[in-house]
């Protein structure tokens, strides 16, 4: 087995990240995939550090998945925050413990950083619930909503 690591993505990543995005979102029911807008986001983040920071667990070969964490301010924590926006995995690698090695190292980050929360939105069924429940998150009593401004 090859030897795995972790680290920054780079504007050279885009068009893997774009996949794992297409991916992960064909799966979902709130979103559709869309490469364009998939990649102008992804570019987005990429091109300004100070908007967050995407992460990318790779071999030799490829990119096995991603974590993306955008930078936020809660007024009710009194600083900087992080909202995880998207943890994938590719599909022939997922259940190898890569996507607990990518929250792992993101939440470290957010440590050495001074972040004070990490907040997510996850998929309704249980695993990806019992996913983050199982590294320290816990659930909100606040209900997510949306308006969405354009299509």
């Amino acid at each position: 087995m090859s030897e795995l690591r972790i680290e920054p993505a780079t504007l050279d990543d885009l068009s893997d990240l774009t996949e794992l995005l297409l991916d992960l979102f064909s799966h979902g029911q709130d979103f559709t995939p869309n490469r364009e807008k998939q990649l102008r986001g992804l570019r987005l983040i990429l091109e300004q550090p100070s908007r967050g920071r995407i992460f990318v667990i790779r071999n030799h070969k490829k990119i096995i998945g991603m974590i993306n964490l955008l930078i936020t301010i809660s007024t009710a924590e009194g600083g900087f925050v992080l909202l995880l926006e998207d943890l994938v995995i590719r599909q022939e690698h997922r259940h190898q413990g890569y996507g607990s090695q990518l929250l792992k190292h993101a939440i470290e980050f957010a440590r050495q950083k001074n972040f004070l929360r990490i907040t997510l939105l996850t998929d309704r069924p249980d695993e990806s619930r019992k996913f983050y429940l199982k590294h320290g998150f816990t659930e909100s009593g606040m209900i997510p909503m949306r308006l969405h401004l354009r299509a």
